[in-house]
């Protein structure tokens, strides 16, 4: 006799909270060869990043059951001077006082996430739609904890695709949480934690070790050749990867499209760390309110001065929604500029984190953004889906064709 569904999901979410509490343990102990991004010997031909657990080197990564890939690249760890001092020529008072952070190592996406990848997780919500519909997959008060919200279908899509929908164009107007959750379903279905950077991380690897305005230098004059912004870009986001890397091999951090990264924008800057010197999790401002939160690097719109290493911007929920006819506003998508011009892409540690950890990551923390996507879900206009190694599978048995 078989045991029962129920129980068969009831055995498993006690081993992955067993595992949750031994995670970074587990990953410790695992061999650089059976780790992704990961070898025991320095590469001869490969940019390589020494660590106690192995080289770290470049490495493609394909979201199961898709031909989408994107690649990864190596960040060292080291210390850095966050913000810019007070003689950076177009420099903004929330980028002050400068405070040291230490970043550990770190792999991070060549690009922004462009539109042929996140549309896979945009067609997620038709999906679990079907699965509803066939009482397949069911969300649970037992498995919730790995489910995802997928964004809804967009309202006008002419607003978000004015510019194109290009797979290799940035994707642009997402809101955070979406961005979270996208990270959360690619981790999911990947097994590999992938998560927004944090603003450190970020300023960290766009500096890729210099402490100039750039990571080029201080003088803008050859911000051309590395950024897609106000004076060359026409008018619109460009195809990611175009440009020269910075020497980390990480194109487009300057411009392009800003870049979400976990942290709240707080307006006295970086008052409360002024002076000091922290690690990598001291330095994160974790979100208390829907908005302001962090994007970082500037955008085709911006001039040179807003594409500066340290530069960044708050978002704002009500005037970045202004054209949103829903109430409650959409958890998922801005209707309104700057959003043209914000993306993200994704980062993963080294050494994973802890489960308490990872899930502050992903999840929606303020309460005002939780009681938005829970309308959603009550109304029917959202919509939960389970999101495992097994998901790509399920994919497939609802429409075989779709098999890659």
């Amino acid at each position: 006799m078989y045991p029962t569904a129920d129980v068969r999901f009831a055995v498993r979410y006690v081993c992955l909270f067993m595992f949750g509490l031994l995670w970074p343990l587990s990953q410790v102990a695992l061999p650089a060869e059976n780790r992704l991004g990961l070898v025991a010997a320095r590469p001869s031909k490969t940019r390589s990043v020494e660590t106690s657990q192995g080289f770290m080197v470049p490495y493609t990564q394909q979201i199961p059951g898709t031909a989408v890939s994107f690649q990864m690249v190596p960040i060292p760890g080291g210390k850095i001077k966050i913000g810019s001092p007070a003689t950076e020529p177009g420099r903004q008072p929330t980028e002050g006082p400068q405070f040291e952070v230490t970043v550990p190592p770190f792999w991070m996406a060549r690009c922004e996430v462009n539109w042929a990848e996140y549309k896979e997780y945009m067609k997620l919500y038709g999906i679990f739609k079907e699965f509803d519909s066939r009482q397949l997959r069911a969300v649970t008060p037992m498995n919730r904890a790995d489910a995802v919200t997928a964004p809804t279908e967009l309202y006008d899509p002419s607003f978000t695709f004015t510019y194109g929908e290009d797979p290799q164009q940035p994707a642009v107007t997402m809101t955070q949480f979406a961005a979270r959750q996208y990270t959360k379903w690619l981790a999911g279905v990947t097994t590999h934690q992938y998560r927004l950077p944090s603003n450190a991380e970020w300023e960290y690897a766009c500096r890729a070790g210099a402490s100039t305005a750039y990571h080029f230098g201080d003088a803008p004059d050859r911000l051309g050749e590395y950024a897609w912004y106000f004076d060359n870009a026409d008018e619109h986001p460009q195809h990611v990867g175009l440009k020269k890397p910075n020497r980390w091999g990480l194109h487009d951090m300057h411009g392009n499209v800003w870049e979400w990264v976990i942290d709240e924008f707080l307006e006295d800057g970086y008052q409360r760390f002024g002076g000091k010197s922290l690690t990598l999790a001291e330095a994160v401002v974790w979100p208390t309110r829907a908005y302001p939160r962090m994007v970082c690097g500037g955008s085709w719109e911006e001039d040179a001065i807003a594409c500066r290493s340290a530069s960044r911007l708050g978002s704002h929920d009500v005037n970045w929604k202004q054209e949103d006819p829903n109430l409650p506003l959409s958890p998922w998508w801005f209707t309104s500029d700057p959003a043209r011009g914000v993306g993200f892409r994704v980062v993963r540690s080294l050494v994973e984190l802890p489960r308490q950890t990872i899930i502050r990551y992903w999840e929606a923390r303020v309460e005002d953004v939780k009681e938005d996507v829970q309308i959603r879900l009550d109304e029917g206009r959202g919509v939960l889906g389970l999101v495992d190694p097994e998901l790509p599978a399920a994919i497939r048995k609802l429409d075989p064709s779709n098999s890659k």
